[in-house]
């Protein structure tokens, strides 16, 4: 399993949540869909690897080892990176190249590999260097808060920052909030009808295939 040993929300423009833990055995889960992107610090038998891992548009299995330590940083959604654009990162892990010791290599120079306690410093690090931009369309179009921009500058940003739309970015939001909805003792069919769902089949079929299980399933999983 998959212990995360300390996670915090740190106050970052960038920089969603950021979590440390290890893995206490070998095993397998199913990794949700998912509009964020990570970097993630891995070291195993004393290797370093460091892992760029992409939006997800769909669930998919995520096979793990025992003995391995881990450090995340989920980056908020509109945060990117100019040099490993998000389309191309999208539903892709990527290696970065490790430097010497405690480093490795991100956009030509060597970055040291962050703690849980400096890592909203290292971002404003990446942030300053223009390795990680924000950008605040992202959100504002998501609280449906953009009143003058074209829906072809819309689009364009969204496939640019998150390399998803964003009526699937707000699929995948309703799915967990359907998620909500059922682990507080909605019924399936009251979920899909508050969540406008047009029947139960429906969202059955959507949180199956964004979240890797049908609403029944994280029912029995819940109790």
């Amino acid at each position: 399993m998959i212990v995360i040993s300390e996670e915090s929300r740190v106050g970052s423009p960038y920089i969603e949540w950021v979590g440390q833990g290890y893995t206490g055995a070998d095993g397998l889960i199913i990794r949700p869909a998912e509009y964020n992107w990570h970097l993630i610090f891995t070291r195993y038998e004393g290797i370093l690897r460091i892992l760029v891992v992409g939006a997800l548009e769909e669930a998919r299995p995520l096979n793990y080892v025992a003995g391995a330590e881990s450090l995340w940083i989920r980056f908020k959604v509109g945060t990117y990176m100019p040099c490993l654009p998000a389309p191309a990162t999208l539903n892709r892990e990527i290696n970065l190249p490790q430097g010497s010791a405690n480093t490795f290599w991100l956009k030509d120079k060597v970055w040291e590999v962050p703690s849980f306690e400096n890592a909203d410093t290292f971002v404003e690090h990446l942030a300053r260097a223009g390795v990680v931009i924000y950008e605040p369309l992202i959100e504002a179009a998501l609280r449906d808060e953009l009143e003058d921009a074209s829906e072809r500058t819309i689009r364009y940003r969204f496939h640019h920052c998150t390399g998803l739309r964003q009526n699937y970015i707000r699929q995948i939001k309703r799915a967990q909030q359907a998620v909500e909805l059922l682990q507080h003792g909605n019924s399936i069919l009251k979920t899909a009808h508050e969540l406008g769902y047009a029947d139960q089949p429906h969202l059955t079929r959507s949180l199956k295939r964004l979240l890797g299980h049908t609403p029944r399933e994280l029912l029995t999983s819940a109790k």
